[in-house]
């Protein structure tokens, strides 16, 4: 391996490790909140879906892509390469729908309290749990051409290889099937990034006239932006921004990465790097906003200092 090579590997371990570290915390952190509390929070469940959503993927790409980067090869077979490229694809729908979920949640959470609005407020948080199991439902069937098409490393000549990660292969299909793929795999994405934009320019907009309403009751000591739903909203607000700056990213690379005809190993590197950024900062932005998590660790670094 080369210099290139080795930095790589470095850089991708260490992003993989913290990665499945912090979210696996974060999780067992929600799921202890909602096993003890006597009303579970809509906002824990829905953050403790998309921390699982990003735990699954670190685990069923992260993990064989630091391998491959470190030099490994041919360790999965057709099964293993099904199971993983399977799950990886079911997770990353499940993070872009709840990453809408969220962006929704916060919307109508944050939405003038007229009558129609105190409705769907009121049953809210009953459509948490069936929201996120539709999209566990959804995702698993829209991804399911994935397992048929992936195989183990191929070294035929008769195969047509559309995708070589190294360690799994996607063979090729019928161009009309493909066709179909791509369009639903794009209208998918597509309308759950349009919905999570549309709503976090209401929370914008709710949030810039709240500002203007109550900014003449707080002093020089205290900003509305300390209020709790301002946190939670912006919280919200950042990770949906995240989520769309990376997935625009991703959508240009891959355009650039596939209309080339020579693949520059570089730009694939850095593609596929960045593919980890979200689920890796994602717990970060998590734990920056979360209160709670903040208060259990200065109460450990205190009786630590104690």
């Amino acid at each position: 391996m080369d210099d290139i090579a080795i930095s790589f590997g470095v850089v991708m371990l260490l992003q993989i490790t913290v990665g499945i570290i912090v979210n696996v915390i974060l999780l067992l952190f929600y799921i202890r909140m909602v096993s003890i509390s006597p009303v579970v929070s809509s906002s824990d469940l829905i953050f403790s879906h998309l921390t699982l959503a990003n735990t699954i993927i670190l685990l069923s790409i992260g993990i064989p892509e630091t391998m491959s980067a470190w030099g490994q090869r041919n360790f999965l077979d057709d099964i293993g390469c099904k199971i993983l490229m399977y799950l990886y694809r079911v997770a990353r729908g499940l993070a872009i729908c709840t990453t809408c979920l969220l962006s929704v949640f916060q919307a109508i959470t944050i939405s003038p309290g007229t009558s129609r609005w105190a409705r769907i407020k009121a049953k809210l948080p009953k459509c948490i749990i069936p929201s996120c199991l539709l999209s566990w439902i959804l995702n698993l069937l829209i991804e399911l051409s994935m397992p048929i098409h992936m195989k183990g490393p191929q070294n035929s000549s008769l195969v047509r290889i559309m995708l070589d990660l190294k360690y799994c292969t996607k063979v090729g299909v019928s161009t009309e099937s493909t066709l179909v793929i791509t369009v639903v795999l794009s209208l998918r994405d597509l309308f759950f990034v349009l919905l999570m934009s549309v709503a976090s320019g209401y929370i914008v907009f709710i949030l810039y006239r709240h500002h203007q309403r109550v900014l003449h009751l707080h002093g020089p000591g205290r900003s509305p932006g300390e209020m709790p739903e301002v946190r939670a909203a912006k919280r919200v607000i950042a990770l949906v921004a995240l989520y769309i700056l990376f997935y625009v990213r991703q959508s240009i690379m891959l355009s650039v990465i596939f209309s080339v005809k020579e693949k520059s190993s570089l730009l694939v590197n850095c593609q596929m790097m960045l593919g980890f950024a979200f689920p890796v900062i994602c717990p970060f932005l998590i734990i920056h906003s979360d209160r709670r998590i903040k208060a259990i660790c200065f109460q450990g670094r205190f009786s630590i200092d104690s």
